[in-house]
């Protein structure tokens, strides 16, 4: 079995992150989303990965190369304009070949893995098999309704009024058979070739869909409460590890990774927490569900429920909380004071007022 990946979105929801990188690349835990998917894949024994890029592909590529540091063989395919997922299988074509594969939406994470689905889509081999998660509210998602053997009945993209508390999460294993039904869709009204036309396609025409519940943790990571939630979740399962240094007057509490080059200087931090390479922290302290990068300076401030990108620096600021603060940003006041939720993009300085 393959994979095929879509990493070709622009990430609106994201911004001013996505002005700088793909929100694909965004960290979770420390690690890009992408590698997070990358990972999921190799559980399910895929090593050959078709990833759609668009006009952030050479971002994409810079970061992840050729996949050999993620166990992964990847093949680049771009798509030159967002005409709908459908399409990135027709764009695909000679890359997945008659082969099974798993389409995965890169911005997506389901922390605890599809590796038993996988296994049932490969004993069963129904033409397509979607992945899906009971939502309180299924009116944002694609939803599956389903008859009592897990067949798929019926499929409506954001219903008004659904059917079904099934949303399609993003994640869908599909035989050579799709491609006909790719074939046969026309575009939506919004200029798309969509994937849930062709399983409806499918269905329609009496070849086999079923529906897998997935019923771990999931979220797509296209607004930035959803990935400080992914970062929190990721954090809670965080092993502890030490290989920086850490004076004497410091406290460590809690589950901590501390990578190696960092310094904790009369600082205080209470896990679950990551502390990046090369990281100074120094009179401060980093609360609960935070991951600080690489290269990142924290001075007299405090930090908890938040992300910091590599080269972030905070100084003289506490109360920062469900904040994320972007690669090479700057923080600081004048005298020490206190604020709570930034959102401060790449490169950006921010003077907080006493």
């Amino acid at each position: 079995m393959k994979a095929l990946v879509l990493a070709g979105g622009l990430g609106s929801r994201l911004r001013p992150f996505s002005h700088s990188m793909p929100k694909q690349l965004i960290p979770i835990a420390n690690r890009p989303v992408l590698v997070h998917v990358m990972a999921d894949l190799r559980d399910l024994g895929v090593t050959q990965v078709g990833l759609v890029v668009g006009d952030r592909g050479d971002e994409i590529v810079a970061a992840l190369g050729d996949g050999t540091g993620l166990g992964v063989e990847l093949t680049y395919i771009r798509q030159h304009a967002p005409l709908g997922l459908a399409h990135c299988i027709t764009i695909a074509r000679d890359f997945l070949g008659d082969d099974d594969f798993v389409m995965y939406l890169g911005d997506n994470m389901l922390t605890d893995g599809v590796a038993d689905i996988a296994r049932q889509f490969r004993a069963d081999r129904p033409a397509a098999q979607v992945v899906v998660h009971k939502v309180p509210d299924p009116r944002a998602f694609g939803v599956a309704e389903i008859d009592e053997n897990g067949r798929v009945v019926r499929l409506a993209e954001k219903p008004a009024e659904p059917r079904s508390d099934l949303a399609m999460t993003g994640v869908y294993f599909f035989t050579p058979a799709v491609h006909e039904a790719v074939a046969a869709i026309e575009p939506s009204a919004r200029g798309e070739l969509e994937i849930t036309d062709a399983l409806q396609w499918m269905v329609s025409n009496g070849v086999e869909v079923r529906a897998r519940i997935y019923s771990g943790f999931w979220k797509d990571t296209g607004r930035i409460e959803d990935v400080l939630d992914c970062n929190r979740e990721l954090l809670d399962r965080l092993a502890p590890s030490v290989r920086g240094t850490v004076d004497g007057a410091s406290e460590v509490t809690g589950p901590v990774v501390i990578e190696e080059g960092a310094r904790v200087v009369r600082s205080r931090l209470t896990g679950p927490v990551i502390i990046g390479a090369g990281t100074v922290v120094e009179d401060s302290h980093v609360g609960p569900h935070t991951s600080i990068g690489r290269d990142c300076v924290l001075t007299a401030a405090e930090v908890e429920y938040s992300i910091m990108l590599d080269g972030a620096t905070v100084r003289r600021v506490g109360g920062v909380r469900g904040s994320v603060i972007g690669r090479d940003a700057t923080v600081t006041s004048a005298v020490r004071t206190r604020c709570s939720r930034l959102v401060v993009g790449d490169h950006s300085s921010v003077e907080v007022a006493a």
